[in-house]
């Protein structure tokens, strides 16, 4: 017989604050907010800041951890727009000048941000302005809620330009949100959908008035921290729950469930619900 490794609880120190270099983050009210920040590019994705998402997205929650990090994300971008996809200049030309298997590694990569933002179990609100394009539409498509300015728009373009619509994980994610028919139409013909198309979908959690672009980064903040300021072990489970039980038998999500919902009942914060109910105030999360 062969010991066996003796097992070591994983690592919960926080982390500092992130910092980094090809996007900005900041935390505050509980709420940590990403921002793309190339606006002269509608916050077009370079290679740089593919890599750097991911991996941002893979470490954020340890953060969590702290009595002060984060407990919900807003991914915004700096100006007028969300996100254009890929950038033409740093990412579209130099794929003609790469083999499959050059190619195929970038495509992994970009699927690679997509898996990451579906497995953080922070929950994320996307705020869209004017243009969720390409990358950009998928991204705010992986995020749990999605806040639109009126005059905002998905376009998920990838047929207008020779390529599947099928692209990072938009022809898994997109039928769960709005149904197999509204994802084959979006998907097939890559025509823009504009806001009010999406809140009638369900693409689109919240459509508020876009005079100023700023309103729309507000709506999605305030939505984030409503989510922050809720029972945070609650939050991450039910995140967690959502994404896990997508490919699951019914009887066997019955099951993943009830052991969730257990797990819950024993954390204080479901002890402090009762009690705050009782004394008639409002519950202190852990």
């Amino acid at each position: 017989m062969t010991a066996s490794t003796p097992s070591h609880p994983p690592d919960l120190r926080p982390l500092p604050l992130p910092r980094p270099t090809s996007f900005r983050y900041e935390e505050r009210e509980r709420v940590g907010v990403i921002t793309l920040d190339r606006p002269d590019r509608f916050n077009a994705l370079t290679f740089a800041v593919y890599r750097e998402l991911t991996d941002f997205f893979a470490v954020i929650e340890r953060r969590s951890h702290d009595p002060e990090g984060a407990r919900a994300l807003v991914l915004q971008g700096e100006g007028k727009a969300f996100c254009s996809g890929g950038d033409v200049e740093d990412i579209i030309k130099h794929l003609f000048d790469r083999d499959m298997d050059g190619l195929l590694r970038f495509t992994r990569m970009t699927g690679e941000l997509i898996e990451t933002m579906r497995r953080c179990k922070l929950p994320i609100v996307a705020s869209v302005k004017r243009v969720a394009a390409g990358a950009g539409a998928v991204m705010a498509l992986a995020s749990d809620l999605r806040v639109m300015g009126q005059r905002s728009f998905f376009s998920f373009l990838f047929p207008q330009v020779g390529l599947s619509g099928a692209d990072m994980g938009a022809s898994w994610l997109l039928p769960r949100v709005v149904g197999l028919g509204h994802a084959s139409e979006i998907l097939l013909l890559g025509d823009r959908v504009p806001a009010d198309r999406c809140l009638q979908i369900g693409l689109a959690n919240r459509v508020v008035a876009d005079e100023d672009p700023s309103a729309v980064d507000r709506a999605a903040f305030e939505l984030a921290a409503r989510v922050a300021a809720g029972p945070h072990f609650a939050a991450r489970m039910t995140k967690t729950m959502l994404q896990r039980e997508l490919d699951m038998h019914f009887g066997d999500a019955i099951e993943a469930e009830a052991q969730a919902q257990a797990i819950c009942m024993q954390h204080p914060d479901f002890q402090e619900a009762a009690k705050a109910r009782q004394e008639q105030r409002p519950p202190r999360w852990r």
